[in-house]
């Protein structure tokens, strides 16, 4: 059975047949079931009453467990059957628990509404059908367990067990695109309602390679079930991306609707996707599968760019979701003559009145997005503005340098976060695999329509992490002319820090391997044309010692590096 389990938001829970009377119910239990079966487990001996040969009767079971929500355990002994209660209040419990390790999403067919006002009203009645499934599953555990133990608890945990997520969708309807009947045949998810604390585990938490760019046309020798797949249709700065998630990686759906705008179906009408991303596929259904792809790559077809993740337990990480999609964006940026940056950027306001917008570029772990949250830690800091948190493009208008943002939210590293930022984020945050190396949380942070406003820049630095430092005036340099920055920037170094399978000192192509180095001949010809107009027009370019790949400066080094450049900001 899928790890996704999907809950039929069209239906106000109310009762507890309307659960344990579902297939779905029988069917979860029978997995549960074969799961301790193959263990071996002793808490099967709570179904020795239903054993029928070697297997056991999960039908007659789970009649059992209907009658158990209306009746004392020794009453229904009296009259069926006898099961041991300390048994089978173990076999709930353990039940319960795999219950809530599943991950659970409501889904709700409503043709999406113009108005707001209406928009409201269908979203708040799927809340409280949310809350409502919360509620019914949380009495069912606690009425079985009350009719088995004969007790109840002087002591209640609300422990989360209803859906993590409920999603809006939409038959497609009306669309401009064409091309590719399926494609319009899956539906689209138009509204997010999360739940949380949202927290999902994976089977990989790190990336691996570089996407290969292959050129040849696929869309047309595929096809998706409706059934199986969700559209979710983004904005990727000012471009329209839509990404085809399989309903067992639905968790990585929930974080693009936590990292990007969701485009509306009425966007939808009269504009066509300028790329195209399908996560979960299996390999022998990808036309001519090479093992060069196995994590991932991207076609570049007549009329636009297509990327795959093939379904391995490997790629099933957020990072794969996010990074194919940006290398997507970069790779149409390029196109169009703009410059990719792999960075991040925000608005620095002094309590003084100061305030400027510097953009740090880097490869993961580079100590970017780190350096700014110690800024704004900073007392002399009255507010740091976020404006782009990983990825975003530079442009030229009217003779200066503007940028561009492309997500709404970021994909945080929570080893390099400060402690306490889990838990201050954690009412609207997505967490995923938070037990383990690399523990990610996908955050929102801004509104798309200041992410999508050009922004002039005052700072380019390149995040450096490994160059030990002991002195303020080392921590930022500024370089001379456009031959020594973009030196620096084309190197690419940084100090690996556990997100990808790279170790020590690599090298990545400015520092960005999504499209950047797939394209690098095209690239480096639009960064130096960008590098020498910042210098042109006085945009200072340098570089700043994060340290966050020194050992023993992983805390305090973003925290120097921060202090160093407030002292630039306050003598401007």
């Amino acid at each position: 059975m899928s790890r996704s389990f999907i809950i039929d938001g069209s239906i106000i829970y109310t009762n507890y047949s309307q659960i344990i009377g579902q297939s779905k119910f029988e069917e979860l239990l029978r997995e549960f079931v074969d799961i301790l079966k193959e263990k071996q487990s002793p808490l099967l001996n709570a179904l020795n009453a239903f054993k029928v040969n070697s297997d056991y009767d999960v039908h007659r079971f789970t009649e059992y467990l209907h009658l158990l929500t209306m009746r004392n355990i020794k009453e229904i002994g009296n009259i069926i059957y006898y099961v041991n209660p300390k048994d089978l209040e173990r076999f709930i419990e353990a039940f319960y628990t795999f219950w809530r390790s599943k991950h659970r999403f409501m889904v709700r067919n409503e043709k999406y509404a113009e108005d707001y006002n209406r928009r409201a009203s269908i979203e708040y009645t799927v809340t409280m059908i949310g809350d409502q499934f919360k509620a019914t599953i949380k009495n069912l555990y606690r009425e079985l367990m009350m009719n088995v133990s004969n007790t109840f608890p002087t002591v209640m945990r609300q422990l989360p067990s209803g859906a993590q997520v409920m999603f809006l969708i939409q038959e497609p309807n009306g669309e401009k695109y064409r091309k590719n009947e399926w494609v319009t045949k899956i539906p689209t998810v138009w509204g997010a309602i999360f739940d949380p604390p949202a927290i999902f585990y994976t089977k990989s938490n790190k990336r691996r390679g570089i996407l290969p760019v292959v050129e040849k046309d696929i869309l047309s020798e595929i096809t998706l079930d409706p059934n199986e797949w969700y559209r979710f249709a983004i904005y990727v700065g000012d471009l329209l991306m839509y990404n085809f998630v399989h309903v067992e990686y639905l968790a990585h759906g929930a974080g693009l609707a936590n990292l990007f705008e969701l485009a509306t179906p009425k966007d939808l009408e009269s504009r066509e996707p300028d790329g195209i991303l399908i996560f979960g596929l299996p390999a022998d259904k990808i036309p001519g599968y090479n093992e060069k792809w196995r994590n991932g790559v991207i076609f570049k077809e007549e009329d636009g760019y297509t990327g795959v993740i093939p379904a391995f337990d490997e790629n099933d990480y957020f990072g794969y979701m996010k990074k194919t999609t940006l290398t997507i964006h970069n790779l149409i940026k390029i196109d169009r003559g703009k410059l990719p940056i792999h960075g991040s950027m925000a608005r620095i306001t002094l309590k003084s009145g100061k305030s400027v917008v510097a953009m740090f570029v880097g490869d993961s772990g580079a100590g970017k997005s780190e350096t700014l949250d110690a800024l704004n830690r900073l007392e002399e800091v009255a507010q740091i503005d976020t404006i782009i948190d990983d990825m975003g493009s530079l442009d030229i208008i009217d003779g200066h340098v503007v940028a561009f943002g492309t997500e709404t939210g970021a994909f945080v590293r929570l080893d390099d976060l400060p402690p306490g930022f889990a838990y201050s984020t954690m009412d609207r945050s997505i967490f995923m695999n938070p037990d383990q190396i690399n523990a990610r949380v996908i955050v929102p942070f801004n509104n798309y329509n200041e992410v999508i406003t050009p922004t002039h820049i005052d700072f380019f630095l390149y995040a450096n992490n490994y160059t030990e430092v002991h002195n303020d005036e080392e921590r930022i340099v500024f370089f001379k002319n456009p031959n020594e920055a973009l030196k620096v920037f084309s190197e690419g170094k940084r100090m690996s820090k556990g997100t990808t399978s790279e170790t020590g000192l690599t090298n990545s192509y400015f520092a960005n391997p999504f499209g950047a180095i797939q394209r690098k001949e095209e690239h480096h010809r639009i960064a130096e044309h960008f590098i020498k107009k910042m210098f042109e027009t006085g945009v200072k370019i340098g570089e700043i010692r994060t340290m966050l790949g020194v050992q023993g400066y992983e805390k305090e080094g973003t925290m120097l590096a921060a202090r160093a450049l407030l002292k630039v900001i306050e003598q401007i």
